[in-house]
Parts: C-alpha cells; sequence; structure tokens
C-alpha cells in the first residue's frame, strides 16, 4: 500500500467515524513495514474524553498491538497536520515520520483552532493564561531520585 493510499484511509475513516457520531472528522494511520498496524478516529464527543484525538486513538491501538510503548520503526498518516498535544504524544512514541493533508490553517477555517495553545506553550509560565502554581518541588524530586537508582527500570 502507499503512502497515497494509507493517507486515503485515514481521510476515508475521519469521513466514517465523524458520520456515525465519533467526534470530529480526523482520523490517522499507523503503518511498520508497509502494513496498517493500528486505526485511530476523534473519539473526543462520543467518549467524553478530551485527549481521544484521532492520532492519540491510533498510537494507543498501534503500543497495545506492538506490545510496546515505542512505535520507532513507525509513521503515522493523519487526515489533519497534529495539534501540538497529539505532536508531542508522536513524540513521545518516537514515530518516525508524519504524513498529514489538511494543515492547522485548514482546521481553524472550521473551527479547529490550535492557535491558542501554540502561543501558550511559547509563553513563559508565568505569561501564560492558565495560571501554573509550583508546589512540593523538593519532595516531588525525591521521586525523580528514587528513579535515577531503581536498578530494574526501564528507560524511555
Amino acid at each position: 500500500m502507499s503512502g497515497e493510499r494509507f493517507m486515503r484511509r485515514a481521510i476515508a475513516l475521519s469521513f466514517e467515524r465523524m458520520e456515525q457520531g465519533n467526534g470530529g472528522p480526523f482520523g490517522a494511520v499507523i503503518v511498520k513495514d508497509g502494513v496498517v498496524i493500528a486505526e485511530g478516529w476523534n473519539r473526543v464527543t462520543s467518549t467524553n474524553d478530551p485527549t481521544a484525538h484521532a492520532e492519540i486513538v491510533a498510537i494507543r491501538a498501534a503500543c497495545a498491538a506492538l506490545g510496546s510503548f515505542s512505535l520507532r520503526e513507525c509513521e503515522i498518516y493523519a487526515s489533519c497536520e497534529p495539534c501540538p498535544m497529539c505532536l508531542a504524544a508522536i513524540y513521545w512514541a518516537r514515530l518516525e515520520r508524519v504524513y498529514y493533508a489538511n494543515d492547522r490553517a485548514d482546521a481553524a477555517r472550521f473551527g479547529f483552532d490550535d492557535a491558542v495553545l501554540y502561543r501558550e506553550i511559547a509563553a513563559p509560565i508565568a505569561a501564560r493564561s492558565l495560571p501554573m502554581i509550583r508546589l512540593l518541588a523538593v519532595e516531588a524530586r525525591l521521586a525523580f531520585e528514587a528513579w535515577e537508582r531503581k536498578p530494574d527500570k526501564i528507560p524511555y
């Protein structure tokens, strides 16, 4: 299956699942060695989960299918440029390549505007519109120190 065929599947998922009432018009496919290993579609409104974007759903399914938190040898095809949350998850999952169809400007024109998120992430913590208050840093650091000493840890 070519890249365009994988993208067509992601786009088809965006149509199909949106029409079925699962959520917004977003689909994603994760591929390894030329084979689809997972599909995802937006499930935000049908599951009352604001993190259930197509890419996140696909990443969760791919990790379950492979039995691994790493998708190093995989690529993702998304019907739209990933939002900041999904992009972060893609980096954390270590996907090797992202293909997308619609871009963030297209999404914004249809009510899916992530511009505020991009601005907030770039702003210093003290300048963000969402108050962020640091508490108990010294106590919390003890967990990191214990992690550092843990002999059987699985590094990310």
